[in-house]
């Protein structure tokens, strides 16, 4: 199953902080979801100034509980820093 994941970070005045603290173990959790086909396409979302404010994925899991086992051990989770996460399962036309 495919899925839009669009994750935004917490609005305090820590939020950058903890971006830039958990982006590293984030990057290096992505590449090896990405390896392994998890993830297909992301990035952040940025504000006007280019400021990152949030992550946009499209992925693929076996299943949503699938999925919600990788986010629930995601970095960018578990150290605080995305704090609205919508799912929505999608089918992808076009794939990179």
């Amino acid at each position: 199953m495919q899925f839009l994941v669009t994750a935004y970070d917490g609005n305090d005045a820590e939020a950058p902080q903890r971006r830039a603290a958990a982006r590293p173990a984030h990057l290096e959790e992505a590449a090896r979801y990405k390896e392994a086909g998890n993830i297909i396409i992301g990035g952040a979302i940025l504000d006007e100034q280019e400021q990152m404010i949030g992550s946009t994925l499209c992925v693929e899991f076996e299943s949503r509980e699938a999925l919600d086992q990788w986010l629930q051990n995601d970095p960018y989770v578990t150290q605080g820093v995305w704090q609205d996460i919508v799912v929505l399962p999608i089918r992808l036309a076009i794939k990179p």
